[in-house]
């Protein structure tokens, strides 16, 4: 029952997001305003290890087994997110980079950079690949 209601809420929470990002900045603003609470919330703290930022970006959501980490180099983690997405196969890649405001404010403080490298906004995606970088100087 409690894994239904947190997938259902997700896909609530979604939609709605979804909703604000296609409508334009305002809700890339409210994203970055969630992801930097969530960061507050959960303690993000900096690691240029990249093991670590892919963990620490995982803690930004309620089922870390649909944003798995794939691999990770000695600066980058690199991780899917196998959640669907409202935007799926829309082409409205521009509201997908809105949406991801709150990955990007959620790892600022561990000093990553968030990249998204391919987005289920495209048509045929289905999972979106994204890159956790450690900031530009630092290394394990």
């Amino acid at each position: 029952m409690r894994r239904w209601l947190i997938k259902h809420s997700v896909r609530l929470f979604l939609r709605l997001a979804a909703r604000l990002c296609k409508a334009g900045q305002v809700g890339e603003r409210i994203m970055d305003g969630l992801g930097r609470l969530a960061a507050r919330q959960r303690n993000v703290r900096p690691t240029s290890d990249p093991v670590e930022l892919g963990r620490t970006w995982q803690r930004a959501f309620p089922l870390p087994n649909q944003v798995p980490v794939t691999h990770t180099t000695d600066r980058t983690a690199f991780a899917e997110i196998h959640t669907r997405c409202p935007l799926r196969g829309t082409g409205d890649v521009k509201a997908c980079y809105r949406m991801m405001a709150y990955d990007r404010a959620f790892v600022a403080p561990a000093g990553a950079l968030f990249e998204v490298l391919e987005s289920q906004a495209t048509p045929g995606i289905t999972v979106c690949k994204v890159a956790i970088h450690a900031a530009q100087g630092e290394k394990k």
